[in-house]
């Protein structure tokens, strides 16, 4: 038993190494004092203070954190009212439809959504004339797209393994539909909301392929950025930024631990 135990222990170790030890290498080599990526020459942080000051990169991040911040609170309350109409009603005309229209974003290759988008918005802006340019607009909606699909998922599982008595009890004492979802239904399911909100806000802040369709001049948004400036050649700048990128996402998730421990603690309690 000790012998498989340890030899389990071995695997986790090294799946363990193998996925983390190229971001550990990228964390000290954003340190780097040397120009070049591949030489080691002393520590320092220039390349932070280089980054800080260079406009292109803030605009960018800026701009990717605006994106998927509004993706995200739209996709979670598009996603909460797809998974209720999913989950609450057994039978409406069309409710196959609207869960495979939901779960189709999830297996679409990212460049078929993208190229349909564009496709898309070049058609509305021939007709109706709008969008007039492609920008933040074109890359919010293209995100919300996306990111609605995986938070009905998430918001949905949680939904099917709810006890339903708590919301009959009310409904029987006289409470109306409206009233018992946002006082019974949703303070249960809201640990699913915030994790459908962080998947889709990590999902948006990440994407490249579908932003890149369909965006334009003057709205690069931070994975674009990256991209654009690895083609030329990596520098310790891009591994500060990306070791930035690493911190706020491990806070985020750390936070969200933090918040899911207390709130199960206090259930149990």
């Amino acid at each position: 038993m000790k012998k498989k135990f340890s030899a389990l222990m071995g695997f986790l170790i090294l799946g363990l190494f193998f996925l983390y030890f190229p971001i550990i290498v990228l964390v000290i080599y954003s340190f780097n004092a040397s120009p070049l990526v591949n030489i080691w020459d002393g520590w320092s942080v220039a390349w932070y203070q280089t980054l800080f000051q260079d406009d292109a990169v803030l605009s960018a991040a800026w701009l990717s954190i605006r994106v998927a911040v509004c993706a995200s609170t739209v996709a979670v309350v598009i996603g909460t009212l797809a998974a209720v109409a999913i989950k609450r009603y057994d039978y409406f005309r069309g409710k196959t439809f609207l869960y495979g229209m939901t779960v189709t974003p999830l297996v679409m290759p990212d460049v078929v959504t993208g190229l349909s988008l564009l496709l898309m918005f070049v058609g509305l802006q021939n007709f109706i004339g709008w969008p007039s340019s492609h920008g933040f607009n074109t890359i919010l909606m293209a995100h919300i797209t996306f990111c609605a699909a995986y938070a009905t998922i998430v918001i949905q599982a949680r939904l099917g393994n709810l006890d339903r008595s708590i919301e009959e009890a009310a409904l029987d004492l006289g409470a109306r539909p409206t009233k018992t979802f946002f006082f019974i239904t949703l303070p249960q399911i809201a640990t699913s909301l915030v994790a459908a909100w962080l998947l889709s806000f990590t999902l948006s802040i990440d994407d490249l392929v579908i932003t890149s369709f369909v965006s334009g001049p003057g709205s690069t948004t931070l994975p674009m950025y990256i991209y654009a400036s690895v083609r030329a050649g990596v520098t310790p700048e891009i591994n500060a930024l990306a070791t930035i990128m690493i911190s706020i996402v491990s806070l985020i998730v750390f936070c969200g631990l933090f918040i899911f421990s207390n709130i199960k603690k206090n259930k149990q309690d």
